[in-house]
């Protein structure tokens, strides 16, 4: 009975495969014959040459008008691009999996690691079917269009090397932008999973990750990225120009905002222990430390100076940082901790991020020393006075330092490196603009966290069992551990 079922099986594939095969056959036949140039009947006399049909343009955002159409991308740039992609997608796969899966009990490790994983195929799919649209794409001054719902419409004329790039990054191919962009909408949710370790369902995880991604994410980065968001510091008709070069308000108090709702909703964990591997907590950041590079000098989108500088303030900040965590911790618990200064390091290239583009070497050193010194505050004593779990620091680390970074940005911006002077060159506006913008980013995003956690809470649930939780997440939810 067996073999009369796969036999059936296998010659039913057998036809469809057949049938295909000659369907692409026909189709590309007719292809072919279509593109065949037809007989040229003969001339009495040679024709004269025909000249040389003109090159295509460069594409270039800053002429005047910009030339965006039909257009050759800038070959520098793009590969510049192209590695900045590899760099950031580098951050969550493996760095910040292997960052948080360090800092999580060992019967945990998989489920953490699982999760940063999963988060990358989910919002890669999302990103391609809406939300790079809804972020990127001129809209209204809350939400992007739906042009590109699904990739529509992106002209790479691959044989002619033209396209119309995206004018938000006009010199290199839209293709690019989308990827180079997607790994910062990819690391902004799977950041959030440290407010929640070891204790969230993974099916939930997967709802709110998803949820959330549609309804936080992409109207927030729309807000401050997009062609015409009311926060853009881009955008001449913006209410608030908030300056946020590469994600202190988009990524990192947006992440560190939902991981502490997260971790509200699902209380605190039943036991808690050390670090289960320091070494994997190192190797993670130093893989985020390395990726940072295409995160902060990335997001220039070009090859150029703001980029250079970008990639100067972001060693700097984040060296600073480190050694201050350390120093600080050394000084109040008597031993200067691995865990310790890779916190330290992670918590400068966090509040460098927002700076990186419009600040110098002098405020990077400013920002980097702030960060050591109130990161450290908010994973030991905010956390010890308000009493909640966060298990992995999302808030303490992402949202105080992303914070921290975008008000200074504030204090620091320097006309000539980005284009707005900030509060020491005499523009205290751009101060409050800061102030403003963060506080706009937190209410939304805690209000709509809480309302996508409650509703998954009551259908389906978002804490794990007891007995679950005791026994470990790897085994119970994947049926794997580590050895």
């Amino acid at each position: 009975m067996m073999f009369k079922k796969t036999l059936r099986a296998s010659l039913l594939a057998l036809l469809c495969t057949l049938l295909l095969g000659a369907l692409a056959s026909v189709l590309f036949a007719n292809a072919s014959s279509a593109q065949a140039p037809a007989p040229t009947p003969p001339a009495a006399a040679a024709p004269a040459a025909a000249p040389a049909p003109a090159a295509p343009p460069a594409c270039d955002g800053t002429a005047k008008p910009p030339v965006l159409e039909n257009c050759t991308p800038n070959s520098g740039d793009t590969a510049w691009m192209l590695t900045s992609v590899a760099l950031v997608l580098m951050m969550t796969i493996p760095g910040l999996g292997l960052f948080y899966g360090g800092m999580v009990r060992k019967k945990n490790v998989g489920d953490t690691v699982m999760t940063s994983f999963a988060i990358t195929c989910l919002v890669t799919v999302l990103w391609a079917i809406c939300t790079y649209s809804m972020a990127f794409r001129s809209g209204s001054p809350f939400i992007g269009g739906l042009d590109r719902a699904f990739l529509q419409g992106i002209v790479s004329d691959i044989s002619k090397g033209i396209g119309n790039p995206n004018p938000l990054a006009p010199t290199i191919p839209e293709t690019v932008y989308i990827c180079f962009q997607m790994t910062f909408a990819i690391i902004t949710p799977a950041l959030i999973a440290g407010g929640f370790a070891e204790r969230m369902k993974f099916s939930a995880m997967l709802w709110f990750i998803g949820l959330w991604a549609i309804f936080v994410y992409a109207p927030i980065a729309h807000w401050v990225w997009g062609p015409d968001g009311f926060l853009s510091s881009g955008n001449s008709d913006a209410v608030v120009k908030v300056l946020d070069f590469a994600g202190g308000t988009v990524v990192h108090i947006n992440s560190g905002v939902a991981g502490l709702m997260a971790a509200l909703m699902l209380g605190k964990r039943h036991d808690t222990g050390p670090p289960h591997n320091m070494v994997l907590t190192f190797i993670g950041a130093s893989l985020l430390w390395v990726g940072w590079f295409g995160f902060n000098a990335g997001s220039a989108t070009s090859a150029g100076m703001q980029a250079g500088m970008a990639m100067t303030v972001t060693q700097i900040a984040t060296a600073t940082a480190a050694l201050t965590w350390m120093f600080v911790e050394w000084a109040l618990r008597g031993k200067p901790t691995v865990v310790g200064i890779c916190s330290g390091a992670v918590a400068g290239l966090v509040a460098i991020t927002p700076a990186s583009g419009f600040v110098g070497p002098g405020g990077s050193l400013a920002i980097g020393a702030a960060a050591g010194v109130f990161c450290y505050w908010g994973v030991t004593g905010l956390k010890s006075m308000f009493g909640y779990d966060d298990a992995l620091d999302c808030f303490g680390v992402h949202a105080v330092g992303g914070m921290v970074g975008a008000l200074l940005t504030g204090v620091f911006a320097v006309e000539q490196y980005g284009g707005t002077p900030g509060l020491i060159e005499g523009n205290p506006g751009q101060l409050i603009n800061q102030a403003e913008g963060i506080l706009i980013v937190v209410v939304y995003d805690a209000i709509v966290s809480l309302i996508i956690l409650g509703l998954i809470k009551a259908m389906i649930g978002l804490r794990v069992k007891d007995e679950i939780e005791r026994e470990g997440l790897d085994l119970t939810l994947h049926g794997e551990a580590v050895q």
